[in-house]
């Protein structure tokens, strides 16, 4: 199987596929929420989106594409390479939130507790095939 690429409409479709299989709304503790990661400083000079939004810890939606994406309950800013690293779960999102790698616009308490979510989350993805 050929790599994805990252960002793309193809790796959003896999990274739904996988994310909706392995996280049960067990696993997510029935989180209702949502996240726009915006990406600055992308490979081809472009900003970038991944949006993805839970209800009730089910996965409803799971968007990338250029420019600023749609509006979530955190909005969270960084350099194309700092997201690569924490979706290949190199870098935990408590500690990007912690060493200020990321820019936060939201409840930060409540951040904090949902980051060992979105790690969960970045487990699955890092198990797929991927060019950055």
């Amino acid at each position: 199987m050929a790599n994805f690429k990252y960002l793309s409409p193809e790796w959003a479709e896999e990274g739904r596929r996988r994310a909706s299989e392995a996280l049960t709304p067990e696993k997510l503790h029935k989180v209702t929420s949502s996240m726009s990661n915006q990406y600055r400083n992308c490979p081809d000079g472009q900003d970038r989106f991944f949006f993805v939004e839970f209800k009730d810890g089910v996965l409803t939606r799971f968007e990338t594409g250029i420019g600023e994406g749609p509006k979530g309950e955190f909005k969270i800013i960084a350099d194309y390479e700092t997201f690569a690293k924490i979706t290949r779960a190199e870098l935990g999102a408590v500690r990007a939130l912690t060493s200020r790698k990321l820019t936060l616009r939201g409840n930060m308490a409540k951040a904090m507790r949902l980051a060992p979510l979105v790690d969960k989350l970045n487990k699955v993805l890092a198990t797929m095939p991927t060019d950055y």
